[in-house]
Parts: C-alpha cells; structure tokens; sequence
C-alpha cells in the first residue's frame, strides 16, 4: 500500500516515512495539488496524510471533490488546528477522512495510520473533545483580530508568506507563525484560501489587489 505525503513540513516527512516504513508501506512526497492528483492516479488507494492548513486544497468542498474522485483513498487530515465548523463538515460527510492534530500523541497518529490500511476512520482525542462541546459554549470567545493580526491578515491575502511577512516587520518566522494560527482560530478559518475569502468579504483589501 501507499502513502502520499502532501505536507511541506521537513519534521513531518521525515517522521512520517519512519512510521511507513514500520508499516511496510512505501512512502512518497508530494509538493502541490498538481502532484497529489497525479499520485492518486496512479495509486488511488493509497492514503494521504495532509497537512489541510499548509497544502494548496482552497476549502472543504474541495477535499470533497478529491475524496468522491478517488472513492478508495483513505485520508489522514495532520494539522495544528482546524475549525469546528470545518471539523464537522469533514466528519459527518466524508467517511474516508480521519484527522489527527499535530499535538497528538505518537500512538494516536500510529493508530490513525493503523486504521487507514484496514479502511477504517480515526479521530485524534482533542478533536472529539471539540466535537462534544456543547452549542452554548461553542461561541465563548468574540473573533475579533486585534490591529496587528488585521495587518498581517491582510498581508497573507495579499500573497506574502509567512517569512516574508516576518522580514518585512523585522518579527521572528515563530512570532509571525503564531499570529497566524491565531488569526485564522479566532476567524474560524483553516488556510490562506478561507482567510483571503475572509479579508476580501471585510473589506480589508480592495479586489483589485487581490492576486493568486
């Protein structure tokens, strides 16, 4: 069986072709979108661990859309966070997806990656936490960004990436990372895509600087 990597962080590679290899399954990268759907074409039942946050998939309709197109491919969404609104959406609709957040335990990602070759689904502990909220509670923090996080919001809509947003403000890659995170948690958003929507729909940047 195979596993298709599409996560562009170097730690996670590496740790992911470790436990491949454990699991006598062959292992291969991919870089974008472009290279995902090639690879699936050729092993379209392999399973993907996905980094949804970092990885070119524009929104869950998307994910979808792959998923319904390679109906056997098991898919491990391995993020640092996800919303809940996005949470939900995933799984409640596509059986094929498990998801694991990249704070979770070496056995919890072991045992996602376990149930995957048997077809099966795995949800990491915090995110059924998050799913068992209540309704009441699931609202308790206002999404607003403070002036610094517009600032930045409005630079990841505009293309800049997350190094090049650092050098321009002479912050740390860490500080400008963490920003980020916390823009999109308090948005409610999971990529620069959904954040971008975001932006343009608030009128914090004008269409016409708006490029892809």
């Amino acid at each position: 069986m195979q596993l298709i990597i599409a996560d562009k962080q170097a730690i996670t590679q590496i740790g992911m072709r470790f436990l491949a290899q454990q699991a006598h399954l062959t292992e291969r990268c991919v870089d974008d979108k472009v290279e995902l759907i090639e690879a699936l074409k050729k092993w379209n039942d392999a399973i993907v661990v996905l980094d949804y946050t970092l990885f070119d998939i524009n929104d869950a309709a998307e994910l979808t859309i792959l998923c319904q197109r390679f109906p056997k491919s098991q898919w491990i969404l391995f993020s640092d966070e996800l919303s809940l609104d996005f949470v939900k959406t995933t799984v409640g609709c596509l059986t094929q997806i498990s998801i694991v957040l990249k704070d979770a335990s070496l056995a919890e990602i072991k045992e996602a990656l376990s149930r995957a070759m048997k077809g099966d689904r795995y949800v990491c502990q915090r995110v059924v936490e998050l799913l068992l909220v209540p309704p009441q509670q699931e609202k308790g923090e206002e999404n607003k960004l403070t002036k610094t996080e517009t600032e930045i919001l409005k630079e990841i809509a505009l293309g800049f990436t997350t190094r090049e947003i650092a050098e321009k403000r002479f912050s740390s890659f860490h500080t400008i990372n963490t920003h980020r995170k916390n823009i999109f948690r308090k948005l409610g958003v999971n990529n620069v895509h959904e954040a971008t929507k975001y932006a343009l729909r608030a009128g914090l940047i004008d269409s016409a600087e708006y490029y892809i």
